[in-house]
């Protein structure tokens, strides 16, 4: 069968999934209008931070620390810090064992889905961020608590490039949670457990950069750092060149890597499966 072939049910399944999300209009207002209250006062917070003494020799500027904060918040449905609720309610109602029967790979059908799961959530929300902080901001007078333009052109095209590892390096660490919600039969413990580690370790909650130094290199290496991180370090130019090049490599290897140990996962989990609901 050629490959066009083989991959159309998986380009359906992230169609389907990415146009019924894009239905709650809803929702992403209220995210975003809640994203928005957040960042203003991670911004506020910043400006006082770099206003002392504290923010003398800091690694990055205040306006790139401030471009940094919109961007996470406006990134934040792309961290891994929940499962898909889809294969979660499979998993309560016995529906999971219709994904067993269908005559496709599991693993990549529950990866395409949640890749259009996550994708639907965050392009509103980023669109409607970038239009709030980087064009009704400046326009309002407050051009020094706006989201920046990236570094130059390279860095606006290896941030695009590194935007989409990032998403793919987020439905791979979301397999991990979908996985372990099969095998605990409940999703809650693992979210609440995934939550606080993703916000901090992404760099959600603060640049990874403004951390102690003794920690950066452990910290960029970890995979966390692929999802947020280092495409805002990209966008700011603070990666460039060769550099850029290696934040990229490095999130490519994530993805490869928690592919492999998420199928491993998967099949270990399926063959002890316990189908409830009914």
């Amino acid at each position: 069968m050629p490959l066009h072939e083989r991959l159309r049910p998986y380009r359906a399944a992230f169609a389907s999934r990415f146009l019924q999300m894009l239905q709650y209009r809803t929702a992403a207002y209220a995210g975003f209008a809640t994203q928005c209250w957040w960042g203003g006062i991670k911004v506020m917070v910043l400006a006082a931070f770099y206003a002392g003494s504290a923010g003398d020799g800091a690694p990055m500027s205040l306006a790139q620390a401030i471009t940094y904060t919109w961007l996470a918040q406006g990134l934040l449905a792309l961290l891994p810090w929940l499962g898909d609720p889809e294969v979660a309610q499979a998993v309560r109602t016995g529906s999971i064992a219709y994904d067993r029967m269908r005559p496709v790979d599991a693993y990549t059908l529950w990866f395409v889905r949640s890749a259009g799961w996550i994708a639907a959530r965050v392009l509103p929300r980023l669109a409607l961020m970038l239009a709030f902080a980087g064009l009704a901001l400046p326009l309002a007078g407050l051009g020094a608590w706006a989201w920046q333009p990236p570094a130059g052109v390279a860095a606006g095209l290896a941030f695009a490039a590194s935007a989409l590892l990032a998403l793919l390096l987020s439905a791979a660490l979301v397999m991990l949670l979908n996985i372990a919600a099969v095998a605990a039969l409940n999703e809650r413990g693992i979210n609440a457990l995934a939550a606080p580690v993703v916000i901090v370790f992404s760099g959600n909650l603060l640049p990874l950069v403004l951390l102690p130094d003794a920690w950066q290199t452990a910290l960029l290496l970890q995979p966390l750092a692929g999802v947020m991180d280092i495409p805002a370090r990209i966008y700011f130019g603070q990666l460039a060149g060769l550099q850029a090049l290696g934040g990229l490599a490095l999130q490519a290897g994530w993805i490869v890597l928690l592919v492999v140990l998420g199928r491993a996962a998967m099949a270990h989990t399926m063959r002890r499966l316990e189908v409830q609901g009914g």
